[in-house]
C-alpha cells in the first residue's frame, strides 16, 4: 500500500487525453498529464512502457494520484524530514 510523500519507480500501462496509469510494486496510481514532465518542459509525450519516478500526492483517492515532477518529489521529501 502506498502512503502519501512515497517514492516509487513506475511503469505506464494506460495514456489517455487525461493522464497515465501506472504500475509499480503491486499497486497502480494516476499521474494527470499537469503532473507529467512532458507537460511543462517539452519532454517526450507519455507512452505505454515509459518508466518514472513519482510520488504519492493523495494515497486517500483510488487510484492514488501521483506526480513525476521534481518540484513535488522535492517537497514531499521535505515533508518526510529528507531533504533541505
Amino acid at each position: 500500500m502506498s502512503m502519501s510523500n512515497d517514492e516509487f519507480d513506475v511503469v505506464i500501462t494506460l495514456v489517455s487525453t487525461v493522464g497515465v496509469m501506472v504500475e509499480a510494486q503491486g499497486f497502480e496510481g494516476f499521474v494527470d498529464l499537469r503532473k507529467h514532465p512532458s507537460w511543462w518542459d517539452g519532454a517526450d509525450s507519455p507512452q505505454i512502457g515509459d518508466r518514472l519516478h513519482v510520488v504519492v500526492l493523495d494515497d486517500s483517492r483510488t487510484p492514488p494520484r501521483l506526480s513525476a515532477l521534481q518540484d513535488d518529489i522535492e517537497i514531499s521529501r521535505r515533508a518526510r524530514g529528507g531533504g533541505p
